[in-house]
């Protein structure tokens, strides 16, 4: 039984006993902190995937709070560093997914850095160099952090497609795809499976660990749609925050193509 403190604070001046203040243990404090979160998750799912001159990215447009669902059409893929309100020459696109106020937050923030770099230097800004700059805006934040999950893409010095993933403290690196959000575990197998060609062998090339792998090499622009496509007709199944409806944006040498697809809305 835990002792009482004084009731008359004369009583303390006099008294020889200890003096007890109320105090929170570890649950109670843990319970505060759950019960008075600066965050929450709003749901969907993000996704990317580079080829050899493209890069495509995509992610529903369902936004939920719980069990419910907040709106249908919110994006979270948006294009960077334009100079017009409508961004058409913007050359890299962010996707985030996680708290969407946190994500608007960084996606706001990151923009107006790439445009800062374009008036200052006459160019666009290189993907690279961008996703370098996302790296170090996420670290600056690593006491309270953005709660979203960022990925980066668009074309590098040579041409080809470049994807970014990040943690929420910045920690970042370059892959052939990446999925994240709510059902980045039901997508990112399969992005493995069909992508990255893991699991996958010559066939009659041997037993057990003589299988020879099957060649590494990226896939056509037309495939890569239809997977995403795939992708995400599979996560609306099994996954209640994500659907509605797909935003795809396919980044090309030519500048950003952005199409709506249907995805299921129960």
């Amino acid at each position: 039984m835990r002792p009482r403190a004084p009731e008359n604070i004369d009583s303390i001046r006099t008294s020889s006993s200890p003096i007890y203040v109320p105090f929170l243990c570890c649950c109670e404090l843990a319970d505060a902190r759950c019960t008075n979160s600066s965050y929450t998750d709003n749901g969907g799912s993000t996704l990317a995937i580079a080829g050899a001159d493209f890069t495509v990215m995509a992610g529903d447009t369902r936004l939920t709070s719980g069990y419910s669902i907040n709106s249908r059409h919110h994006p979270k893929l948006f294009k960077i560093g334009g100079t017009t309100a409508d961004q058409k020459d913007a050359t890299i696109v962010l996707s985030v997914v996680g708290f969407a106020a946190d994500g608007e937050a960084l996606k706001e923030r990151l923009d107006a850095i790439c445009k800062m770099y374009r008036y200052r230097h006459g160019k666009p800004m290189s993907v690279k160099a961008c996703a370098q700059r996302l790296s170090t805006i996420l670290y600056q934040k690593r006491f309270f952090p953005y709660y979203a999950y960022a990925i980066l893409g668009g074309l590098d010095e040579e041409g080809k497609g470049a994807v970014y993933s990040y943690d929420p403290v910045g920690s970042y690196e370059r892959e052939q795809c990446r999925a994240g959000g709510a059902a980045a575990s039901l997508i990112m197998p399969f992005l493995d499976n069909q992508v990255n060609f893991k699991n996958q062998y010559v066939p009659n090339s041997g037993e057990g660990h003589a299988l020879q792998e099957r060649e590494r090499r990226p896939l056509a622009r037309a495939d890569v749609e239809i997977l995403v496509k795939d992708a995400f007709d599979g996560a609306v199944e099994r996954h209640i925050e994500v659907g509605d409806g797909l935003q795809l944006m396919t980044i090309t040498r030519d500048g950003i193509e952005e199409v709506f697809l249907p995805l299921k809305k129960d």
